[in-house]
């Protein structure tokens, strides 16, 4: 029953996806920006258990709840977690009324014909057994497109597909991040060639089921209206992908049917100086401006 309120929620829900999934390689770039520096751990595990215990403040914070945040998308370790004492995805779901997904890509391979594939996934379906037994309603895997390269992008969401699919076959939502870099020169044209080879990989899917798609926001507006109105695709949602919250709210805005799943984004202005009061009130703030960009539409 609750995997199909969450199907709901996603479905219909008015509000945004919080993506605190960084992984290893992002890890200290997101500490510093919340006022966290380098030599403050000396181990991997150091680090992670302060970007744990960043991310469990937010998550516990009043400001972070279902009626704004229908989704967070989770690292690893995250989710093999607690957060106030409990299981991370359970008290998600039942504490916040916030659906939990899994980041579960291992990272970029270098670039070729423009874009960076995943690497190689050897464990996935273990990974995605224990995601089951976790609570875990789907999962998030990213690749990028660094040029308009018709080649490259069709291998990209190839490969991305292919992911899906076993995703699926688990019982899990895969949430399909195929990135443009917003700085690249061809952005548009790229994101013309991705939107076509989506449309054209959405109809290999089998009967009666759906995935998401996480996309970069478009140079043109409403460009992925296609995607938001097919019957295989559950939600579409937007990265901010280096832009600022308040660019990035304002170009959701135009954007139709689609809703936020920022990371940086949603984190910009938080400090781990601030007290709990001042935290709260920056953060509910920061999730108002996004939860309104994505019911703009």
């Amino acid at each position: 029953m609750s995997r199909r309120k969450q199907a709901d929620r996603m479905r219909k829900g008015n509000g945004f996806i919080a993506a605190l999934d960084q992984s290893g390689g992002s890890t200290p770039k997101a500490l510093k920006l919340y006022g966290i520096e380098a030599d403050a751990w000396k181990t991997d595990d150091e680090m992670f258990a302060l970007i744990h215990a960043m991310r469990s403040r937010i998550a516990t914070s009043p400001a972070f709840d279902g009626s704004r945040v229908i989704g967070a998308i989770l690292f690893e370790r995250t989710m093999d977690g607690e957060i106030a004492g409990r299981p991370a995805a359970e008290f998600l779901w039942q504490d916040r009324g916030v659906v939990p997904f899994l980041k579960i890509d291992k990272g970029l391979e270098e670039e070729k014909d423009g874009v960076r594939l995943m690497k190689p996934m050897p464990k996935l379906d273990d990974l995605l057994k224990r995601a089951v037994t976790k609570g875990i309603f789907g999962t998030k895997e990213r690749s990028v497109i660094d040029a308009a390269n018709p080649a490259g992008i069709a291998a990209n969401v190839a490969q991305q597909f292919d992911v899906a699919r076993q995703v699926l076959a688990h019982g899990l939502v895969p949430i399909i991040e195929p990135e443009v870099t917003i700085s690249i020169p061809d952005k548009a044209a790229a994101e013309d060639l991705l939107l076509a080879e989506i449309l054209k990989a959405l109809d290999t899917l089998p009967e009666g089921t759906e995935v998401m798609l996480k996309l970069t926001l478009p140079t043109k507006a409403n460009l992925y209206r296609p995607l938001v109105d097919h019957p295989k695709v559950m939600r579409v949602v937007a990265l901010s992908g280096g832009y600022t919250r308040d660019e990035a709210n304002a170009i959701l805005a135009k954007n139709t049917g689609v809703i936020a799943s920022f990371s940086r984004a949603l984190t910009e202005g938080l400090s781990a100086r601030q007290s709990d009061a001042e935290f709260n009130r920056v953060l509910d703030a920061t999730i108002q401006s996004i939860h309104d960009a994505s019911v703009a539409g």
